[in-house]
């Protein structure tokens, strides 16, 4: 079942977000599983809103290849993270790639 995972992580720079991304060569090689990513910074925080095949997708995923990023950049502290079953997504016509 798809899932929406929400993340907040407070003191993380988009600075470190970049280097994190870039080690784990994230538009250049998605992760299975992985349907929609957004990231923001509000509040000194940052903010994602992913969109999963599965939880398990995301876990996979975070054992692999993300949490070895994250150690290396050293982000501070520990992300509030949860999961909920999507009910719907719309991507527009027309929409795609990075930005």
């Amino acid at each position: 079942m798809a899932v929406v995972m929400t993340m907040r992580w407070p003191g993380v720079t988009p600075e470190q977000y970049d280097r994190v991304s870039a080690l784990v060569d994230l538009e250049g090689d998605a992760p299975d599983g992985l349907v929609l990513h957004v990231a923001s910074f509000a509040d000194g925080a940052l903010q994602i809103t992913d969109v999963w095949e599965s939880p398990e997708h995301f876990e996979r995923y975070f054992g692999a290849r993300l949490g070895a990023a994250i150690k290396e950049v050293g982000l501070p502290g520990a992300p509030e993270t949860g999961y909920t079953p999507l009910h719907r997504r719309l991507i527009p016509p027309g929409v795609t790639g990075a930005a």
